[in-house]
């Protein structure tokens, strides 16, 4: 008969896996606080889209003139977020955060007010530097608040799922309150959650900025914010008047003499806005990439698939809006699964499943026709595309802010987010431009679905490129608990 060892009394028992690290309290309410700020910017970007026919019968817009409701927001947040970031990092993140949404506030309560398009665009303006102020100050207090790891995984997979929420849930928000109320509150909505966060965050959120205050480097300042100014309004101009018109040449062949004066100027700074070491890492450099395509690829598909319900289906905005409700519900999805994924395969394979799972998805909608039968596939599709694009958001976000100091994070968090701001905004008149160049001048339901149909090809080969240049140029990492 088999006899049993005895027991060794001081032999050590076998190690259990430590448990995953929990939200404490007092981090629970940081991040709803920052989050809230964040969903709010993003909800600003396309809130006034489905209004703006109204604003512009209300305040005695020109038609033509109409689009710079949208673009004065977008230049000033997209042209000055790497400065706003930067500055937060030398002045503390907590104090630009605040005054950025003091000013949030008070631009939107004019904005609501407004009563002539002057009035109307300087508030756009001031809610466009707002935006670059706060999204990158909360950000880097985002990654601050969480150490490196699964926490900050987590954090930032809510956050990148309620930004691209807010993005959708702007259009479905601006069709309600239209309707139902006016295009004002669109702007009034703004300042009763700036209160709250003026009122909570100072309790909430510690104070954060690196030991020593390096100077500001004034000329990489000056020649980024005029480069990627003339960038979005390049851009812009090319959705409007086309690639080969004056304006949009000179502003692009302007933007690229400031951004490589910028890169010289970098090179040779004391204290540059933008280290050269910081541009040499991997992560950052390609994480970016793979963002910024990202974005272009899935808030321009929002815009094709516009064109697609009220050009082909003949769908009302309001109706337009609610059905982009679904595409919400697969990001905030994707977001919450995006720590998780992360945790089992890592980053980069994240990043790559994430844009492939997007790039089929989108592919499929060529098949759309001209009969509402196919609204199924479009629902299916974007809500598939949705969960697979925030998964590939949520990789760029860990890898583009991994592996960093904290006094580098505000920098970091600054590119990110240029980086999303100059995609949400360069997507649309690139797809604008494809889609209306294959119209043959025609405006019926078949022309318009041809040229959706082609930019939806241009936009999937995007998603693509995100799985390919990630799987080349990125390392793999997988995060433990």
């Amino acid at each position: 008969m088999a006899t049993t060892a005895p027991l060794d009394p001081t032999a050590t028992p076998p190690a259990t896996p430590a448990p995953p690290p929990r939200l404490t309290g007092r981090q629970r309410w940081v991040l709803t606080l920052l989050l809230g700020a964040q969903f709010m910017i993003a909800v600003d970007f396309s809130i006034l889209n489905v209004a703006l026919p109204v604003v512009g019968r209300g305040l005695g817009f020109p038609l033509a003139d109409l689009q710079w409701v949208a673009t004065a927001f977008a230049l000033a947040a997209a042209g000055f977020t790497l400065l706003f970031g930067r500055v937060a990092d030398l002045f503390g993140r907590r104090r630009v955060f605040l005054a950025g949404m003091a000013v949030l506030g008070v631009a939107s309560l004019v904005g609501g007010l407004a009563v002539d398009p002057a009035m109307l665009l300087v508030a756009r303006v001031a809610q466009g530097l707002a935006t670059a102020a706060v999204t990158p100050a909360g950000m880097a207090l985002l990654t601050t608040s969480f150490p490196e790891g699964p926490l900050r995984d987590r954090a930032l997979g809510l956050n990148g799922a309620l930004m691209s929420a807010g993005f959708t849930a702007g259009a479905v928000l601006g069709g309600l309150l239209t309707d139902l109320l006016s295009w004002r509150w669109a702007f009034f909505l703004n300042v009763p959650v700036a209160a709250v966060v003026l009122f909570a965050a100072p309790a909430l959120v510690a104070e954060s900025r690196p030991a020593d205050r390096p100077r500001l480097d004034a000329p990489g300042a000056v020649t980024v914010t005029g480069g990627l100014l003339a960038l979005v309004y390049g851009f812009t101009s090319a959705g409007e008047r086309g690639w080969g018109a004056p304006l949009t040449v000179g502003a692009l062949v302007v933007s690229a003499a400031l951004l490589a004066a910028f890169h010289a100027v970098e090179r040779r700074a004391a204290a540059p806005l933008v280290p050269v070491r910081i541009l040499r890492r991997r992560g950052v450099v390609w994480g970016n990439v793979a963002g910024l395509l990202a974005f272009a690829s899935e808030t321009s598909l929002v815009f094709l698939m516009t064109l697609y319900l009220q050009r082909v289906l003949g769908f009302s905005p309001l109706a337009t809006g609610l059905a982009f409700g679904v595409l919400g519900a697969g990001t905030v999805l994707g977001g919450v699964l995006g720590a998780r994924v992360i945790g089992r395969i890592g980053t980069r394979s994240t990043l790559v499943t994430g844009a492939l799972v997007q790039a089929v998805a989108t592919a499929s909608l060529v098949l759309l026709g001209e009969g509402r039968g196919w609204l199924t596939l479009l629902l299916v599709a974007t809500f598939v595309g949705g969960v697979g694009n925030m998964l590939a958001i949520v990789g760029f976000m860990v890898t583009a802010t991994s592996g960093l100091p904290d006094a580098e994070q505000g920098l970091a968090t600054g590119l990110a987010t240029m980086t999303q701001q100059v995609g949400i905004t360069v997507g649309i008149p690139v797809m604008s431009a494809v889609a209306t160049a294959h119209t043959s001048g025609a405006a019926g339901p078949a022309a318009v679905l041809h040229g959706v149909s082609l930019a939806v090809l241009l936009n999937a080969a995007l998603a693509a490129a995100v799985a390919v240049t990630s799987a080349l140029f990125l390392h793999g990492r997988r995060r433990t608990a």
